[in-house]
């Protein structure tokens, strides 16, 4: 019943549904004037304040991010030769960070305590494997003046922009798609079985969401768009999974922006849920997680049984334990999905509350929290995550951190990432939805359906 009254709830909160009116002047690509009629069903969206918005998923992501980095990899379980104790719980947050997996007895590089990790003006925020690939599928897409990357065009920019010695921040199935395109093959065979051992990883996820942000309203196009960039790196459960996140990103703009957060996010993970497969680990990972919720557990109750559940008894076919994986297969999809779940339901919406748990719910936990972090930080905007934080904060991205060959030695600024994404969307309105942009810049117009 519960996920019936939130479908209701997410078709009665089609916001920013345009009613039929006249004809308004538009203009194309060229700049030229062009008339259209809106239909009852197309979505109208301001457009200037979804430019603030995606300045506040840049923000939020980068908040998130750096703030789980502090505890990725701290607490993985106790199967296999890594043993490291018990989970974290609500109560170690402000507390010594604890080693992680690789760094022996020191604790994380980013903070000696988990809390918050925030960058003053002048101070520029460092790309991450959270951050960075998104920004390069951004400027791809921005300077091939395209809505669909070609294979060529992935391989050609993977190569350029991401370093093939020194420490080029990419691990599993992200540096075994690279080695491959290296030797010339392109994406979707870069993410096959037969090449890449690693397609079931959680690469993809933290790599593409994005995409649903350039397709407001309408996952089908996100989707599309998005399709061989998961494929890049992600195969089977772990591709369905990066589509849940791409078709979340998606739907964020077709519910009421005066609903609660939390209300908002429960509605669009419900339709999310819709495209997985009905058989997969997937489907039965959220239905745990969301029942757990539904019956008031504590997220940390919620946490030590997905993982008894999920590592422990490999239950509803996920058998990543079984497969004697490196750190039990601490990178994996599966799990890692369940984690941002309960991250996701049991933090209702409030960013600073997700972000703790997602920090503290373990495995690889800078992911959870940037995803979860940049999509709360699109729904609230640039002013609503200072709000919610009680500060400002820099402005400044530090692409080159990372990656390499972007304009300005690779300093960019939140504002301008945001008009980047604009004129995309604006690209994918007019010419793959036939949509359109007001004359005046204000607005678009996204046929539904």
């Amino acid at each position: 019943m519960r996920f019936i009254s939130l479908l209701c709830l997410f078709l009665s909160l089609a916001c920013t549904t345009a009613k039929k009116q006249p004809t308004v002047v538009c203009l194309d690509a060229q700049g030229q004037a062009i008339l259209y009629t809106p239909q009852a069903q197309d979505l109208e969206i301001d457009r200037g304040a979804y430019q603030d918005q995606l300045y506040g998923f840049w923000l939020a992501q980068c908040i998130a991010n750096w703030t789980g980095l502090i505890t990725e990899m701290d607490k993985i379980g106790n199967i296999g030769e890594i043993q490291t104790g018990a989970f974290y719980t609500r109560e170690d947050w402000g507390t010594a960070d604890l080693p992680n997996i690789w760094s022996g007895d020191a604790p994380s590089k980013v903070s000696d305590t988990i809390d918050f990790v925030f960058r003053d003006q002048g101070e520029p925020w460092g790309a991450d494997d959270d951050t960075d690939i998104e920004y390069m599928y951004q400027y791809l897409l921005d300077t091939h003046e395209t809505s669909l990357l070609s294979p060529a065009q992935i391989r050609e920019g993977w190569l350029r922009h991401i370093k093939a010695e020194e420490e080029n921040y990419l691990w599993v199935s992200n540096q075994q798609a690279f080695d491959l395109m290296q030797k010339g093959m392109l994406p979707p065979a870069t993410s096959d079985s037969a090449h890449n051992p690693h397609y079931d990883m959680i690469d993809a996820q933290l790599t593409t969401e994005i995409f649903g942000l350039f397709a407001p309203g309408r996952p089908d196009m996100a989707l599309k768009m998005a399709e061989l960039p998961i494929r890049t790196t992600a195969d089977q459960s772990a591709a369905e999974i990066a589509r849940f996140y791409v078709h979340m990103h998606a739907l964020a703009s077709s519910v009421a922006v005066d609903a609660p957060v939390k209300e908002r996010l429960q509605a669009i993970a419900l339709q999310a849920r819709s495209s997985l497969s009905p058989e997969g680990y997937p489907i039965k990972m959220y239905d745990y997680v969301w029942q757990a919720y539904q019956e008031g557990w504590t997220w940390e109750a919620t946490r030590d049984s997905v993982y008894e559940k999920y590592q422990v008894r490999q239950e509803d076919g996920y058998d990543i334990t079984s497969q004697q994986l490196p750190c039990n297969g601490c990178f994996a999809a599966g799990i890692n999905f369940a984690a941002s779940l309960v991250s996701l339901f049991f933090g209702e919406g409030d960013l600073k509350e997700t972000i703790k748990i997602g920090a503290l719910a373990g495995w690889d936990s800078d992911n959870p929290t940037a995803t979860w972090g940049g999509l709360i930080g699109f729904m609230l905007g640039k002013k609503g995550v200072e709000a919610a934080f009680g500060r400002t904060f820099s402005d400044t991205f530090f692409i080159h951190r990372t990656r390499q060959h972007f304009p300005n030695e690779g300093l960019d600024t939140f504002g301008n990432m945001a008009q980047t994404g604009i004129r995309i969307i604006d690209r994918v309105v007019r010419e793959e939805l036939k949509g359109a942009v007001t004359e005046d810049g204000k607005k678009w117009y996204v046929p539904q359906g």
